[in-house]
């Protein structure tokens, strides 16, 4: 994989921000879904460049928050802001859903998608410009995937489908991402090689807000990990926050914690509850 040293001046450029604001804001927002409440109580801010993990069961509101955070919902309380204003005000937001809302069989390219990343800067309807079409070389260069930029995009194995949604990101120039379960699905190899990727982007100042089950690999790769069931059980290192009586307030008795002698050992059972049909 390349190191983007090309494609530095245009991935990471700032935006018009608020001086000295963090990336993410969340204050105290409500969220609901009809008479059911999905979100509460929520009060966090994400500094540049974080990688933040977001933990909880199935049905616990992870995937409302990324909603509000990029600003598909608004919340009926509270606020949201990214740099410092509303989200929608922001272009430098990259929300990559889970791969089972992706109809694989659409008849587009990996190519097509890195420059559907373009489109705020084209403009609709417009056709590419040669710096575009530079961009998105380089961005599927970034992640490895240069080769099979004329593939359709069913033809990817999970890991590959990852990667081009975050050349994707990087070619709409994000600044926060926000990835809802990226590492479902795939095997262990693939799982490293796409948090390696991630924490390459972190060292570039890309805040990462990662929505995950695995435990040990929150534990292992991010700088924070926030337990969440509707509302904020805890936030913080995951040395203090994976903690038997905190595991227990979000999963209930479907995690647990285990001394080794190589340290702390997470083991998460939320694959035996079954998941509603929104979060």
């Amino acid at each position: 994989m390349t190191s983007g040293s090309e494609i530095e001046p245009f991935l990471f450029r700032h935006a018009q921000h608020e001086p000295d604001s963090d990336a993410v804001c969340i204050k105290d927002p409500t969220i609901r879904y009809g008479n059911r409440v999905a979100v509460n109580s929520i009060t966090l801010t994400v500094p540049t460049g974080e990688r933040l993990a977001i933990v909880g069961p199935n049905g616990a509101g992870k995937t409302t928050l990324f909603k509000a955070i990029s600003g598909m919902i608004e919340p009926s309380e509270g606020k949201v802001s990214i740099f410092g204003f509303p989200p929608r005000r922001h272009a430098c937001i990259a929300y990559l859903v889970q791969r089972r809302a992706i109809d694989w069989n659409f008849p587009v390219t990996v190519y097509d998608v890195v420059m559907m990343g373009r489109i705020r800067k084209i403009g609709f309807f417009r056709k590419s410009r040669a710096k575009d079409r530079k961009i998105v070389e380089d961005c599927l260069e970034m992640v490895g995937l240069t080769a099979l930029a004329r593939r359709q995009i069913g033809e990817l194995s999970g890991g590959q489908q990852q990667r081009m949604f975050i050349a994707r990101a990087l070619a709409q120039e994000a600044e926060v991402m926000l990835l809802d379960e990226p590492l479902n699905g795939l095997d262990n190899r693939t799982q490293h090689e796409l948090i390696h990727l991630l924490e390459e982007l972190s060292d570039r100042n890309v805040t990462i807000l990662v929505a995950t089950h695995d435990l040990d690999l929150a534990a292992a790769h991010f700088d924070r990990i926030l337990l969440l069931n509707h509302k904020l059980i805890a936030c913080g290192p995951p040395s203090e926050v994976f903690r038997p009586a905190l595991l227990t307030a979000t999963f209930g008795h479907h995690a647990r914690t285990i001394e080794t002698q190589e340290g702390l050992i997470v083991v998460n059972n939320d694959a035996c509850v079954p998941e509603p049909p929104n979060e």
